[in-house]
C-alpha cells in the first residue's frame, strides 16, 4: 500500500517513519527545498540558525522512534521502558541543559529553572520565600495532573465527545479546567512566581491566562525527563530523522507543493501537485496546518464536517517574530545568560491580552533568547555566537503590515537586547542579522494567518474539541501535528504521529489494536 505524507515536520516525518515500519511505501512531500517544517535550518556567513524549535523533551519518545525497524512500528507501550538513547545516538548527540532556563526580571533578578527540587525550593527562598509552602502544594497538585493528564491519558486519541465525558470527573477534580494563570495564583502570591510557574504554555502557543491548567504538567514533564539540546541543532535532529526514514525504504520528494488532495465517494485516491503532476495513493497523511489542509487542499463538497463555518470559529494560536542574529563574542555572555533565556517585562496579563485578544503590537515585549553557541561552538565561526531572540506578536488577523514593520521592529528587538543589558555592546558587534514575521508563517509554511501553533490549546479546542487525527471528511485521511491531537510541541507532535499511526494501524487491518487504546478510558 502507498502512503503520501505531505509535509516534513517532525510530526510528519513520525509519522512516515511510523508507516514505513509498517511496510507501507512512504513518499514524503515538501513544498521547500529543505525538511523540518517549522524546524527549518538557516545557514549564513558560517553561522547555523535553528529556525523553529529548540527545547527537546522527553528522550524517550526520540528514542522509542529510532529503535523502529521493520516490522516493528513501536506503537505500544507509550513510554518506552529502554534505559539510555543507544537508538537515538546513532542519529544525533543529546546532552542535557542546566538550567533548563535562565528567567529574568526587569528588576535585574533571575530565576534558574532546572529539574532539582532542592534548587527550585532555594530559588523560591531567594526570591519570594512567601511562596515556599505554596510551591510544595503547587508541585503535588500539578504532579497528580501530570500523572492523569499526560502518562495516562497522553496517547488518547479523543475521537468524540463522549470520550471527553469519560474522564472530564478527573480532570474536574484536579482542577485542569479553569485556566492556568488562574490556578497558578491559589499558590503563589508573588507575581515572579506566578510569571515562573506559568510562562510555559506560551512555548506551544497558549496564553498562560486562557489555556487549562491541564498544562500546569508541563512543570513535571520538564523534571521528569530534563530538557536537552540537540548538538548541531535542531536541524540535526531532523536530518537524523530523514536518516531513520530512508533506512526503512521511505522517500522525500522536496519541492513538491500539494494544490489538492484527490478523493473519489469519500475516499482518497492521492494528490496533485502545483506542478499538476498527479500521484496515486491508498492513503493521505497531512501535516500540514489545520486550515490549510481543509480549506486549501481539499474541494468544498468533500467537506461537510469542516465546512467554512467550523474553519471560521477556530481560535488561532499567536505568531512570532523571530530575530537572528551573529555577532562577535566579548567572552563574557555565559556570565548572565544561559542556553535558553526568558526575558519578561514589566507588563504579563496586559501584555498577554494586547497580544492574544486585542491583537494589537504593544510598545513593551517579552523575549525568549536562544543563544546556543553557549553549548555548543561550532553553530558559529570561532570568536562568534549565533544566537535567536523571539518575541510573540499577534497573527495576521491583527492587519499588521510587516513588510513596513519589519526592519524597524528588528532593530527595536536587538537594541533592546543591548541597552537593556542582556547583550551590551550588541549594536557595535553585530555581522549579520535575518528576521521573520508572521508573513514567513503564513506564505512560508502555510500556516492560516501567520499563526506559528496552530489552533490556540483553550478548553474548546482541547481533547475532542481539537482537529482529529482521522478525518470524519474522506475516508484514508489522516492528520498530524501540532494543529491536531494532542497539540503543538516537539513532545506533543511525536505523540500524534503515534496516536495517528495506530489508527492506521487498526483501519487498514495490520494490527490487531486493543479498542481501549483507541478511546480514552475511564
Amino acid at each position: 500500500m502507498r502512503a503520501l505524507v505531505i509535509g516534513s515536520g517532525v510530526g510528519g516525518l513520525s509519522a512516515a517513519i511510523r508507516l514505513a515500519a509498517m511496510g507501507l511505501e512512504v513518499l514524503v512531500l515538501e513544498k521547500l527545498d529543505s525538511p523540518g517544517g517549522r524546524a527549518r535550518v538557516h545557514r549564513a556567513q558560517g553561522f547555523t540558525f535553528d529556525m523553529g524549535p529548540t527545547v527537546i523533551t522527553v528522550p524517550p519518545f526520540l528514542e522509542d522512534l529510532f529503535a523502529t525497524r521493520p516490522g516493528d512500528p513501536r506503537l505500544y507501550p507509550d513510554f518506552p521502558e529502554e534505559d539510555g538513547l543507544a537508538h537515538t545516538s546513532r542519529y544525533v548527540k543529546l546532552v542535557p541543559l542546566d538550567p533548563f532556563y535562565r528567567i529574568h526580571f526587569p528588576d535585574g533578578t533571575h530565576f534558574d529553572y532546572k529539574d532539582d527540587r532542592d534548587h527550585l525550593i532555594s530559588e523560591i527562598r531567594r526570591l519570594a520565600p512567601e511562596d515556599l509552602e505554596g510551591y510544595q502544594r503547587f508541585e503535588r497538585d500539578a504532579k497528580a495532573i501530570f500523572q492523569r493528564g499526560f502518562l495516562e491519558l497522553g496517547f488518547t486519541h479523543f475521537a468524540s465527545l463522549l470520550d471527553l465525558l469519560r474522564v472530564a470527573p478527573d480532570l474536574i477534580r484536579l482542577d485542569a479546567v479553569r485556566p492556568l494563570f488562574t490556578f497558578v495564583r491559589k499558590y503563589f502570591k508573588n507575581p515572579k512566581m506566578q510569571r515562573v510557574f506559568s510562562f510555559e504554555s506560551l512555548l506551544v502557543g497558549g496564553n498562560p491566562l486562557s489555556v487549562p491548567a491541564i498544562y500546569a504538567m508541563i512543570h513535571f514533564v520538564e523534571r521528569n525527563w530534563g530538557v536537552h539540546f540537540a548538538m548541531g541543532g535542531t536541524g540535526a535532529l531532523v536530518q537524523g530523522l530523514v536518516r531513520k526514514l530512508e533506512e526503512l525504504g521511505g522517500r522525500i520528494r522536496y519541492q513538491a507543493p500539494v494544490r489538492r488532495i484527490l478523493t473519489h465517494k469519500g475516499r482518497v485516491k492521492g494528490v496533485v501537485l502545483e506542478s499538476g503532476e498527479k500521484l496515486e495513493a491508498d492513503l493521505v497523511v497531512s501535516n500540514a496546518d489545520y486550515i490549510h489542509t481543509y480549506a486549501e487542499l481539499l474541494a468544498p463538497e468533500d467537506r461537510r464536517w469542516h465546512g467554512d463555518w467550523r474553519l471560521r470559529r477556530t481560535r488561532l494560536s499567536m505568531s512570532l517574530f523571530v530575530a537572528y542574529f551573529g555577532f562577535r563574542a566579548r567572552g563574557d555572555e555565559g556570565e548572565n545568560l544561559r542556553h535558553h533565556n526568558v526575558l519578561l517585562s514589566e507588563r504579563y496579563e496586559g501584555l498577554l491580552r494586547d497580544i492574544f485578544h486585542h491583537r494589537v503590537l504593544p510598545e513593551d515585549f517579552a523575549h525568549y533568547l536562544h543563544l546556543p553557541t553557549l553549548t555548543d561552538p561550532s553553530l558559529a565561526p570561532e570568536g562568534h555566537h549565533a544566537a535567536y531572540t523571539l518575541v510573540p506578536v499577534p497573527h495576521n488577523g491583527s492587519g499588521l503590515d510587516w513588510d513596513t514593520l519589519g526592519p524597524k521592529y528588528l532593530e527595536k528587538a536587538l537594541r533592546y537586547l543591548d541597552e537593556a543589558g542582556y547583550l551590551p555592546g550588541l549594536m557595535d558587534r553585530l555581522v549579520y542579522a535575518h528576521f521573520v514575521t508572521p508573513d514567513y508563517f503564513q506564505w512560508t509554511l502555510n500556516s492560516h494567518l501567520g499563526n506559528a501553533f496552530g489552533p490556540e490549546p483553550v478548553l474548546w479546542q482541547t481533547a475532542s474539541f481539537r482537529p482529529h487525527n482521522r478525518s470524519e471528511d474522506v475516508k484514508g485521511l489522516y492528520l498530524v501535528g501540532q494543529s491536531y491531537q494532542p497539540g503543538a510541541g516537539l513532545p506533543s507532535v511525536m505523540m500524534s504521529a503515534k496516536m495517528t499511526a495506530r489508527l492506521i494501524a487498526h483501519d487498514l487491518g495490520l494490527e490487531r489494536v486493543p479498542k481501549a487504546l483507541l478511546e480514552a478510558t475511564p
